[in-house]
């Protein structure tokens, strides 16, 4: 056996796994950090702030007493708060026997019921603001589309085009553009043009209008190649432009979408041109299901690539709050749609197999992370609101959890009992160590 046909292998694992590790740390810290500056405000005392279990690599004592460290397994986290009996909380009833009043109040257990809720809320909430700042920070320095509709850059393709970047576009095929940020009605415009290799263009070019030759606005372009999709699999990249499915040419992204949903599942032989270069490739859509608007699911095949039109539309940099309210909405959106997935999912309306774990994790954390770094910083804030949201359920051991403990003291005047707290602490470790048996088994046997 040639043993250095394993070093781009084991490359691409390591890789994976420092993406991965990255992405898990940068969410971590900020949660837990949310836990111990809130429960700082709030009066309590945090004895350890740790990135990582296990043994520990480094670590100092600030003023306040606080240990910081770095452990050696880098899988999490946590903030041992004054009082607790280890890592995961808990009452350390020898230590806390021996506190006076006011020492007890900087306790975890011994601080006033709001000061506990804000403390553990805090973590999931830091996880929504860091996605809201990365994705703010995103539609600040990307911008949005500046009107009217101006070639930004051209991106190569084999069809001829007369286009030059900073011509604004007037009309195509003689009917105006509706503007680019109505996407429903510039999805209505797309579709109600000729489907062919060519385009009349009508633009403003150095002053003076002109009509010019392009390609169709929408061509079967791989604008963004999904992870561990089946265009992944077969080695697709984008930019990569898809000629003929079945020895049949294509012009329009439509068109390949029609044919992929129409496939059935069967194996189609794909055409693609890459940088002047022709490949052919044999590429088998994957049955999916995908969110409707209405918040159900309807299943079809994908072959895992996101189209885009044929240029980079010139931009122009947004107001602060509309990039901040975008932001604010782009994390709601991936919340409710994680809801609506994991309910469909319960009910049997969708495969379990939606549901990815830490193989499936990791592996999207090494391709967005090859795939630029913008797109590994997306995926961050993405997955921060993912770790966010699954905390606040209601499941002990998780922020959730405690937080549903927090309610029924604020109701009853006083917390569970000991004994209770241990029993449902048990089962809610019961149910997170299975949740994250199942989902590794989706990531090693779903298809």
């Amino acid at each position: 056996m040639d043993m250095t046909t394993l070093i781009p292998q084991f490359g691409g694992v390591l890789w994976t796994l420092l993406a991965f590790v990255l992405a898990l740390s940068v969410i971590v810290a900020i949660h837990e950090y949310g836990h111990y500056i809130v429960g700082r405000w709030s009066g309590i005392d945090a004895d350890v702030f740790s990135l990582g279990f296990g043994p520990v690599l480094f670590s100092r004592v600030d003023k306040r007493g606080t240990r910081w460290q770095f452990a050696l397994l880098p899988l999490g986290g946590y903030v041992k708060f004054k009082g607790d009996s280890n890592e995961s909380g808990g009452k350390d009833e020898v230590a806390m026997s021996t506190l006076s009043e006011a020492e007890r109040r900087r306790t975890m257990n011994g601080a006033p019921l709001w000061a506990r809720t804000a403390t553990v809320a805090a973590g999931p909430v830091f996880n929504f603001i860091l996605s809201i700042v990365v994705f703010t920070g995103i539609f600040l320095v990307r911008g949005v589309v500046s009107e009217p509709l101006t070639v930004g850059d051209l991106r190569p393709l084999p069809a001829a085009q007369e286009l030059q970047v900073g011509d604004v576009i007037v009309e195509i095929e003689g009917v105006a553009p509706p503007t680019f940020d109505d996407p429903v009605a510039f999805n209505s415009f797309l579709n109600n043009l000729p489907v062919q290799e060519q385009l009349t263009y009508t633009v403003v070019r150095e002053g003076s209008e002109r009509d010019v030759s392009g390609p169709y606005v929408y061509p079967p372009l791989a604008g963004q190649v999904v992870p561990r999709s089946a265009a992944s699999d077969i080695g697709m990249q984008a930019g990569d432009v898809i000629q003929s499915i079945n020895g049949a040419p294509i012009f329009a992204f439509a068109e390949l979408k029609d044919v992929v949903e129409g496939s059935d599942g069967a194996p189609l032989a794909l055409e693609v041109w890459r940088d002047g270069e022709v490949l052919d490739m044999t590429l088998t859509p994957r049955r999916t299901d995908e969110p409707q608007p209405d918040n159900s699911f309807r299943t079809v095949y994908r072959i895992g690539i996101a189209g885009g039109i044929f240029f980079e539309p010139a931009t122009t940099t947004p107001g602060a709050w509309d990039a901040v309210t975008a932001a604010v909405g782009q994390t709601g959106t991936i919340i409710s749609g994680s809801l609506s997935g994991l309910w469909h999912m319960v009910t049997g309306a969708i495969s379990t197999c939606n549901l990815s774990g830490p193989i499936g994790i990791a592996e999207t954390s090494g391709a967005m992370a090859s795939a630029g770094t913008a797109s590994f910083i997306w995926f961050i804030a993405v997955l921060s609101t993912a770790v966010g949201l699954l905390n606040l359920f209601p499941v002990p051991v998780l922020d959730g959890g405690h937080l549903c403990f927090f309610a029924y003291e604020a109701v009853r005047g006083r917390p569970p009992s000991d004994r209770a707290l241990r029993v449902l602490m048990s089962i809610g470790l019961t149910l997170v160590l299975g949740l994250m048996v199942f989902s590794l088994s989706n990531d090693i046997f779903c298809p």
